[in-house]
């Protein structure tokens, strides 16, 4: 049970930082620092389950103690840590530009005036910066020494991880570029359709899921030998259900695929389109 109170403190961090920016950008109604305070929030979280002893500690002491070298965690847990870390940088940063540019995000322009409802939406991303980076969490609340070696099971999973982050990158990538083409008159387009968007209508959601999938894959072997496996492998699998749940079917292809619909409905380009390439998954 050592491995679950170990959780407390990342769970706490996760809703604490979600409530600082809360308290500052609900009074203004300001959306454009949503996704990035996500972004703080998974680092923090990791930063905390990686260091929580040590910072106990020096909380206990009343002094700044030093932070335990990279070389005492174990493979699992840094690789896990990295993996969190750099699509977290990554996907912060590219959201944050892009609300910026946009002067906000489409998907508050109602509830950020209302207090409570944006308040609200603030805690559930406490709640998905937890839940989501579960298993992440997990592995490092169970200690260094009892890390089984690294496996073909773990490397599949950071295989899964790295392959799925390109898919990501690329689509975010390819899509930016073709709205600079757009925006300088450079083609007339309604819809992305070409590169990995002629083989999956939402190749960046697909990279979302393969990622926290290979994450979760990653994670599982050291929870499986912790001290109650059945549990943590449970807990940890929520990581990416729900990341799946939330993007089939409720805020991300739906939401995406309504709204597509009623701006290009019967164009017959995108009828074609929609006739020729799945939602999700290529070659479907």
């Amino acid at each position: 049970m050592v491995v679950f109170s170990r959780l407390i403190p990342s769970l706490t961090i996760s809703y604490a930082i979600q409530s600082i920016f809360a308290s500052v950008f609900v009074p203004l109604q300001e959306d454009r620092y949503y996704d990035l305070a996500g972004s703080i929030g998974f680092l923090s979280t990791t930063f905390v389950s990686m260091y929580y002893p040590t910072l106990r500690d020096s909380f206990a002491a009343r002094e700044l103690l030093p932070l335990p070298a990279l070389s005492t965690f174990a493979p699992r847990q840094l690789l896990l840590s990295g993996a969190l870390s750099f699509w977290s940088s990554r996907l912060g940063i590219f959201l944050f530009e892009r609300a910026l540019k946009a002067g906000g995000d489409s998907r508050f322009d109602k509830i950020k005036r209302s207090p409570a409802r944006f308040t609200t939406a603030w805690m559930v991303q406490a709640a998905w910066t937890f839940l989501v980076g579960m298993p992440v969490y997990l592995n490092n609340a169970i200690p260094s020494a009892a890390h089984p070696p690294l496996s073909i099971h773990d490397f599949v999973g950071l295989g899964l991880f790295a392959a799925s982050l390109v898919l990501e990158v690329l689509a975010d990538y390819q899509k930016s570029k073709w709205r600079r083409a757009k925006d300088n008159m450079k083609h007339n387009e309604k819809f992305i359709s070409n590169g990995v968007w002629s083989i999956s209508r939402h190749p960046n959601y697909l990279g979302e899921i393969g990622i926290w999938t290979g994450i979760w894959i990653l994670s599982t072997r050291s929870l499986s030998v912790s001290s109650s496996p059945r549990v943590a492998i449970a807990l940890s699998t929520i990581s990416p259900l729900l990341t799946y749940l939330l993007l089939t079917k409720v805020s991300g292809v739906p939401l995406i695929e309504k709204a597509n619909n009623k701006k290009f409905g019967t164009d017959p380009r995108w009828l074609r389109y929609k006739r020729t390439v799945p939602v999700l998954w290529p070659w479907q």
